[in-house]
C-alpha cells in the first residue's frame, strides 16, 4: 500500500512505502517551549501538569503547532507507574524526581497492581481528548518505561550518577528485584494496554539505563521483561506497533531486536549511521538519531548531520527522530532548520 492519505510513521513501521519520511522528536512537548513554561507555571507542579486531562493534553498538542511532524506522544512521565503502585513521587526543581526507595522484599511486597489503572485515569483521559484535535496525517504514541529503568529510580530514590545499588540488586540476582521487575511488567501490560484503548495508534518502551547493563544482566532485566510486556499486549488483541528504545546499547542493538517482537527500533546518537543501514533496516524500522547537543548548538553542523543521517537511511525504514530527548536550552529555530532540511532532503 502506497497512499498519501496513510500516516507517513504507520507506514514505515508496517514496512510499506510512506508519502515522506515521518519525523518527530523525544520530549517535543517540554521546556523549551515558551508556551509549555506559561502552561507549567499555571498548573502549579510537574505532577498537577501531567494528571490534569486538559492541560496534559494542550502541552502534547503545542509542538504541532509549530512544527511540521508525523506523531504526537502523549504529555506524561515514565514514573507515573509506580507512583500508580503506591511509591511516594514528587518533583524538585533542578534537581528531578524523588520516590520513596524500594530496597527490600517488604517494599516491593507493599506496591498494588490492582490500583493502577483506576489511578492513571487522567492519563487515559488525556489520550481522549487529544485524539480529535490531532490532523489525519499526525500518529499518536503512548509510551511506558521500561522495567530496569523504572526500577533504578525507585531502587535509588531518584536519579542517580552511576545506579549503584540498582545494578547491585541486579548483579547479585537479588529475589526482591526479581519480584519488583514482574510486577512492573504487569503494571505496563496493563498501563499500555490502557492508552490503547484510550486511542493511542503506537507505543514506545524506554528503556533509558539500558547501558548499564552487562551481556547476563542485559539479557534478564531489559531483553526478557520488554520482550514479556510486549508478548502480553499481543495476548489481550492489543496489535499496534511497537518502537523499543534501549539507549547505549551499540552492537548490543542487533540483540535487542532478535529478542524483541517490535517494528521499530529507537538507536542513541553514537551508533553510526552506515552501521545502522548495513545491520539493522532489513531488520527493522530505525528511528533516531541525531544528537540533541547538535540541535541545541545549531550551526552549519546540525544541516550537515541533518543530511548525513537521511542520505544514509532510507526513507522507507526511517523515522528521523533524536538520539535522546530534545534539550531545554534548545532554540525553537534549531527546530525548524533540523524538520526545514528533512523535508528538502527527501522533496517533502
Amino acid at each position: 500500500m502506497n497512499s498519501d492519505n496513510k500516516k507517513a510513521l504507520m507506514s514505515v513501521l508496517a514496512n510499506e512505502k510512506p508519502h515522506r519520511r515521518p519525523l518527530w522528536f523525544m520530549r517535543q512537548a517540554g521546556r523549551y517551549l515558551e508556551e509549555y513554561r506559561n502552561l507549567r507555571k499555571t498548573a502549579g507542579s510537574f505532577l498537577d501538569l501531567c494528571y490534569n486531562p486538559d492541560f496534559a493534553a494542550e502541552v502534547t498538542i503545542q509542538p504541532l503547532r509549530r512544527f511540521d511532524l508525523d506523531a504526537a506522544i502523549l504529555f506524561s512521565d515514565i514514573l507515573v507507574v509506580p507512583q500508580a503502585m503506591g511509591s511516594e513521587l514528587g518533583f524538585v526543581q533542578n534537581e528531578g524526581p524523588k520516590l520513596s526507595v524500594t530496597r527490600s522484599m517488604a517494599d516491593v511486597e507493599k506496591l498494588e497492581l490492582s490500583r493502577v489503572n483506576e489511578f492513571l485515569d487522567p492519563v487515559f483521559n488525556t489520550i481522549k481528548t487529544v485524539k480529535p484535535e490531532l490532523d489525519s496525517h499526525v500518529a499518536f504514541i503512548g509510551f511506558c518505561g521500561a522495567p530496569w529503568t523504572v526500577a533504578t529510580y525507585m531502587i535509588e530514590g531518584g536519579t542517580s550518577q552511576d545506579r549503584f545499588l540498582s545494578k547491585k540488586a541486579a548483579f547479585s540476582g537479588e529475589t526482591w528485584f526479581d519480584v519488583l521487575i514482574d510486577k512492573l511488567i504487569i503494571a505496563s501490560i496493563d498501563y499500555l494496554e490502557a492508552q490503547v484503548r484510550a486511542g493511542v495508534e503506537v507505543i514506545q518502551i524506554f528503556d533509558s539505563w539500558a547501558s548499564d547493563l552487562p551481556d547476563l544482566q542485559r539479557e534478564k532485566y531489559c531483553y526478557k521483561p520488554i520482550a514479556k510486556i510486549v508478548a502480553g499486549l499481543r495476548e489481550r488483541g492489543v496489535q499496534v506497533p511497537i518502537i523499543g528504545f534501549a539507549k547505549g546499547l551499540g552492537a548490543g542493538q542487533l540483540d535487542f531486536v532478535k529478542a524483541i517482537d517490535m517494528q521499530g527500533i529507537g538507536v542513541e546518537s553514537s551508533l553510526p549511521v552506515n552501521w545502522i543501514r548495513e545491520n539493522l533496516i532489513d531488520k527493522v524500522a530505525v528511528q533516531g538519531n541525531l544528537d540533541p547537543v547538535l540541535l541545541d548548538i545549531g550551526g552549519p553542523g546540525l544541516k550537515e548531520n541533518v543530511r548525513h543521517i537521511v542520505s544514509n537511511i532510507p526513507m522507507d525504514r526511517h523515522i528521523f527522530n533524536l538520539g535522546h530527548g530534545v534539550r531545554q536550552t534548545t532554540e525553537v529555530d534549531h527546530i525548524h532548520i533540523m524538520v526545514d532540511t528533512v523535508r528538502e532532503f527527501d522533496g517533502s
